[in-house]
Formats: structure tokens, C-alpha cells, sequence
């Protein structure tokens, strides 16, 4: 067999000049970090939903309902972050396994409205405590001051970048 060794001049081995301000250093860390803090953090989560035989998506759409009653496929949409279908997709699912129903909103029938069943409202109180316990054990390398200012900086970043940059 023949092999081709590809010859490459030295300098594309390298790595790149660093051509960026101190300023620019510092938010590029700061964005490495929120994604790798993020990442990890969901995938503990997302491994922790899996033992009440849920996904991540599934989960956060029967909590919003648990604690906020019903709402419009629109408002769980935007509650959980993600598009309207991903919200049908999960419905759907979780409409299979008895856990939520829809309905026509009897004032405005444009409007779907997703509900618990009393099977999903009896699962997310059952899990529910020790959900947040395990979320608390997750944050537990901060203490709680320093979670509450963490969560007002990551907020005031998130709704700065809304308003002036989306």
C-alpha cells in the first residue's frame, strides 16, 4: 500500500500570533468558561433527569407547568429557550407517556395550552425535592452569597447582550 505524506511548510505548525487587546483576552476566557461551566453543568443535570426517565427538554417543560400552571406552547417556548417545535416534539412525547395534555384556550381558540395530567403533577412532586437538592449539592463549590452575585452578574450580562446586541 501506498502512503502520501503531505508536506506542509513549517509555519502553518505554529500556533497563530496573539493580535487581541487584554480586553478582548478577558472575554474570550469569560466566554470559554460560561460554555465549559455550561456544558458541564447540563450534563450533570441532564444525567440526574434521566433517572426519573425524562430528557432535559421533557423535565423543564413538566416543572414550568408544575409551577406556573398551565401555559401556551409559545410561553413554554420561550421559558425553556428553545423553538415552538421542540415544544411539540416534547409535548408529543410527553403526551404519549399520560404526563400533560393540550387545549384550546376557550377564549382565544388560536391559542394551544399545555396542562399537567394528575400523573405528571404526582411524578414532578415526587422528584421534585430531591431535584433541587441535587441542583444545591451541584452548586455547592460556591457559597451562597457568592451564587446569588454570580446569577445577578450572569443576568445583567444576558439581558445586556439581549437588549443591545440581538
Amino acid at each position: 500500500m501506498n502512503q502520501r505524506v503531505v508536506m506542509t511548510p513549517s509555519h502553518l505548525d505554529r500556533p497563530a500570533e496573539r493580535a487581541w487587546t487584554e480586553d478582548q483576552d478577558t472575554a474570550l476566557k469569560l466566554w470559554i468558561t460560561l460554555a465549559r461551566c455550561h456544558a458541564t453543568y447540563a450534563k450533570a443535570i441532564a444525567a440526574k433527569v434521566q433517572d426519573y426517565g425524562l430528557t432535559t427538554p421533557q423535565f423543564g417543560t413538566l416543572e414550568a407547568l408544575y409551577h406556573l400552571g398551565p401555559l401556551s406552547l409559545g410561553e413554554l417556548a420561550e421559558k425553556l429557550l428553545v423553538t415552538g417545535g421542540n415544544v411539540t416534539y416534547v409535548m408529543d412525547r410527553l403526551e404519549d407517556q399520560g404526563l400533560v395534555y393540550r387545549f384550546r384556550r376557550p377564549d382565544d381558540r388560536r391559542v394551544i395550552q399545555a396542562k399537567l395530567t394528575p400523573e405528571g403533577r404526582d411524578l414532578v412532586a415526587d422528584v421534585f425535592p430531591g431535584h433541587a437538592s441535587y441542583v444545591e449539592h451541584l452548586s455547592r463549590h460556591l457559597t451562597p452569597d457568592e451564587q446569588a452575585t454570580l446569577s445577578d452578574l450572569l443576568k445583567r450580562l444576558g439581558t445586556g447582550i439581549q437588549s443591545d446586541d440581538l
